[in-house]
């Protein structure tokens, strides 16, 4: 076989090969995508759950204060 066929050949080769990963890969990630969809939502989709800011009920000079008399 002469030089020029094996080079065409081992490119046509290469190139196929990397299609062939690609769609692969491709058929991977769109085979996945539907459990990837649920454990985003599983993640992000929780409602906020609103926490209660209580305001102090002294301040700091109170409790240095607090401490001094005892």
């Amino acid at each position: 076989m002469p030089l020029i066929v094996e080079i065409i050949f081992i490119i046509v080769t290469m190139m196929g090969a990397f299609f062939l990963v690609f769609m692969f890969m491709f058929l991977l990630a769109l085979f996945l995508a539907p459990i990837e969809l649920s454990l985003s939502k599983l993640v992000w989709g929780k409602p906020k759950q609103e926490t209660k800011v209580q305001p102090p009920k002294g301040s700091f000079k109170d409790f240095s204060q607090k401490t001094k008399k005892q």
